[in-house]
């Protein structure tokens, strides 16, 4: 009976973790140096573009891209860009995505800022644009120093 009453309160903890890390914006890995977004056909966009990579049978990566299509689809120079995995398995291993969806934050030089995995909400996909904003409004004031 107790080993019962262990393996479900286990079973509870880890549900709760896992539940928490969906979407959940991460600081970025480290991104290697001279990814060619263009070569891999991923038009980046002026200011931010999330790069979603997806597969055909993922219900999770449907949902994420209405989230992130409907935030992008104002012209303020934020951009949605969907990658089969299948289709970008260089990239996939270069840029070490393990799940789908996983949504990379790349600003308008091509550098990730931000990464999310699992099904992202608007408001998590707001809170990975605003890095972008700090991170622009950083990396202006080292340039002014």
């Amino acid at each position: 009976m107790i080993a019962l009453v262990v393996l479900v309160l286990g079973t509870a903890v880890l549900g709760v973790w896992w539940s928490a890390r969906q979407g959940a914006v991460r600081a970025p890995r480290e991104t290697p140096v001279g990814i060619d977004w263009a070569s891999s056909g991923i038009a980046l966009a002026d200011r931010v573009t999330f790069v979603q990579f997806s597969a055909e049978v993922c219900a999770a990566c449907r949902s994420t891209s209405r989230v992130l299509g409907g935030l992008t689809g104002k012209g303020d120079g934020v951009a949605h860009r969907e990658v089969l995995v299948d289709d970008h398995l260089d990239l996939v291993r270069t840029l070490g995505v393990l799940r789908t969806p996983t949504v990379l934050v790349v600003d308008g030089g091509g550098r990730e800022v931000a990464r999310m995995s699992g099904v992202v909400s608007d408001t998590q996909a707001r809170q990975a644009l605003s890095r972008v904003s700090k991170g622009a409004l950083e990396t202006e004031g080292e340039a002014r120093s």
